[in-house]
């Protein structure tokens, strides 16, 4: 009995190894991975601008729906087509009440940022210091805008600008300081030792360690700070100094029943506070991007 010879079998070429072609197929570079759609900067925009901006018209036709539907008086509420109608007829008067008003509230939210971050540091590195501030700082987050208003205006003149500034500064230093204290507490010993353990000079544990972890809550009481300085700068208008920022021109339009020229002044305080906010909060991005 003879035994067959084993039959010679290769091996077919795997489809997985890279190096083998198949016949009359060339080797090709692998498929680039192409981006989700929906990702580039265009479509981020859009799911960030485009539901708020379609609440908001839905809910100006409603309101125009209900009031003249309603019936609703002018004093009681405005329609939104005679508010409009309003801001574009004294579009020139609401922008440079708008601009005088935000000049305010911009010199008072860097006098306050500046004076709330520098006392900041001192009270974390001085515990007298910030048993002393925390009595004054409470104090002084209590006082109201109505009753701080007059006494500048009385110190420093109904024709000054002085008073209005002050009152934002104030405003705006409370929750600068309060945040930013907050902040250099965050620091752990662990982080701090590890940085001596590493030999590292003041400046870099400060560089390195202590104003990273500050930043996010400086710019948290930034971000609260900016909306009470325009807050604060336009309440102020309402008890003196100058005739030229949004409070006085709300104040005048409602006092003439002109309600819908008074809520275009409204809509003036609106977007001057949306524009405070956005550019503190893109200081923040630009600050964050770094880190």
């Amino acid at each position: 009995m003879t035994s067959a010879a084993p039959e010679r079998v290769e091996a077919a070429p795997s489809q997985a190894d890279p190096t083998v072609a198949m016949p009359g197929l060339e080797a090709s570079a692998p498929p680039r991975r192409r981006r989700p759609v929906g990702d580039g900067p265009l479509a981020t925009f859009a799911k960030l601008v485009l539901p708020p901006i379609a609440l908001f018209v839905v809910l100006v036709v409603l309101v125009e729906l209900v009031v003249v539907a309603a019936g609703i008086p002018p004093f009681v509420l405005a329609s939104p087509s005679a508010i409009f109608d309003q801001l574009v007829q004294y579009a020139p008067q609401v922008l440079a009440a708008t601009l005088a008003t935000g000049l305010n509230a911009l010199i008072g939210l860097l006098i306050g940022a500046i004076i709330g971050v520098l006392l900041a540091i001192a009270a974390s590195v001085a515990r007298p210091i910030d048993g002393m501030l925390a009595p004054v700082v409470a104090a002084v987050a209590v006082v109201p805008i109505v009753a701080l208003a007059p006494v500048f205006y009385t110190l420093f003149g109904s024709t000054s600008e002085v008073a209005r500034i002050l009152i934002a500064s104030i405003a705006a230093f409370v929750p600068v300081f309060l945040n930013t204290l907050r902040g250099l507490r965050q620091v752990r010993p662990v982080h701090r030792d590890l940085m001596r353990s590493y030999a590292a000079t003041p400046s870099q544990l400060t560089r390195l360690v202590t104003i990273p972890s500050a930043l996010p809550h400086f710019f948290t009481g930034l971000r609260i700070a900016s909306s009470l300085a325009v807050i604060s700068a336009l309440v102020a208008e309402y008890f003196g100094g100058p005739r030229q920022g949004l409070g006085s021109a709300i104040t005048t339009a409602a006092a003439s029943s002109a309600y819908a020229r008074a809520w275009a002044f409204v809509i003036g305080a609106i977007l001057l506070g949306l524009v405070f906010f956005v550019l503190t909060s893109l200081i923040e991005r630009i600050a964050s991007r770094h880190r």
